[in-house]
């Protein structure tokens, strides 16, 4: 009987370890197993003499950077070379914006009257003057309808059409600018560019068609003359149009009729003053974005005033009773080159009322 776990009738061939020691020598241990390399030859190796069945690949050649670190260094040179432009020019500013401000072209033209100016109360005044169908203070001032044009929004449009009649409003209907107050109201609403012109108008007045503060605004000297009724009568228009593809020009038109009093006397009679005032505003896109304007051009007459007197600082305006006199604008120097040429004309008695 074959002993505990021998196969069922002995070992084979009688031998000690049976047939095992007959096949030691190609029997692998574990160790050679796993170190062991496998190769598998393809048809073709089998058949050409056993050629190595595997071909080792040529090794990658470096030349420089590769392709994915080029287009990472060119996207990054890409975008220093964007921020860098955008930081010297601003993406929305335009030729016209870079243009240096041109100083604002004024003239102020006292108109004298024939007679004695008439005087009344001011209401008898306004409703026997051309004023009696004026509407009052910026009920004056209405807008045009806001259309867009080809290169600007109707909003655009309605912000350059609303800018001007704020410039209006506080530069001529203003009591406390009428009156010779402040002035930042009217300061705040121009271009920065233009700012310089305005304040050496102020700090030092000048009759030279570009330093005269009744160029930019409308006020009266105040130790001669106040506002005798505050309702100011005003008729006029506004116009838009596109002059570029960066600009839009607005340009107003009004008359203005002031009711007015000796300073400081309430008892006195009223007398009728009247200004008509041109004004040619620019706007680029930068000022309506901010609601500023760029004024360009000043034309004002007034009257009653007289010809002897400088309207360049403040009108003195004659006032009920008064006449003009014998006086005569104040003398140009054709030598001087800075100088305007000083200008004077006469009221229209069918401007004064028929009291």
């Amino acid at each position: 009987m074959a002993g505990l776990g021998g196969p069922p009738g002995g070992t084979p061939d009688g031998a000690p370890g049976g047939g095992e020691d007959e096949y030691r020598s190609v029997v692998f241990d574990e160790s050679f197993v796993r170190a062991a390399r496998l190769q598998e030859f393809s048809a073709q190796e089998r058949i050409t003499d056993h050629a190595p069945a595997v071909r080792r690949r040529p090794p990658l050649r470096r030349a420089g950077l590769s392709r994915q670190a080029l287009i990472l260094v060119l996207l990054i040179a890409v975008a220093f070379g964007t921020a860098v432009y955008m930081g010297v020019r601003h993406p929305y500013q335009s030729p016209a914006g870079q243009r240096a401000a041109e100083p604002v072209r004024m003239t102020v033209v006292p108109l004298a009257p024939r007679e004695r100016v008439p005087g009344a109360a001011a209401a008898l005044l306004y409703a026997h003057s051309p004023a009696a169908h004026f509407r009052t203070a910026a009920q004056g001032v209405p807008l045009p309808g806001a259309r867009r044009t080809a290169h600007f929004s109707e909003d655009q449009v309605f912000n350059a059409l609303t800018t001007a009649k704020n410039y209006i409003v506080r530069s001529a209907l203003d009591p406390g600018v009428l009156g010779g107050g402040e002035v930042r109201s009217v300061r705040v609403l121009l271009d920065p560019d233009q700012l310089h012109q305005f304040d050496e108008s102020f700090e030092r007045p000048a009759a030279d068609g570009r330093h005269a503060p009744t160029g930019w605004l409308i006020r009266f000297d105040p130790a001669r003359a106040e506002l005798a009724d505050p309702e100011i009568r005003v008729d006029g228009s506004l116009r838009v149009v596109e002059s570029d593809s960066s600009t839009l020009e607005v340009t107003a038109d009004h008359t203005m009729v002031y009711a007015l009093r000796p300073a400081d006397d309430a008892r006195a009679e009223a007398s009728l003053f009247t200004v008509r005032r041109e004004l040619h505003f620019r706007f680029d896109r930068d000022d309506l974005r901010l609601h500023q304007t760029h004024l360009v051009a000043s034309y004002v007459q007034a009257g009653p005033l007289a010809c002897a007197d400088d309207s360049a600082d403040h009108l003195r305006p004659l006032l009920a009773g008064q006449e003009a006199g014998a006086g005569v604008p104040a003398g140009t120097d054709p030598y001087t080159s800075d100088d305007a040429t000083a200008l004077c004309g006469s009221l229209a008695v069918d401007a004064q009322p028929k009291v």
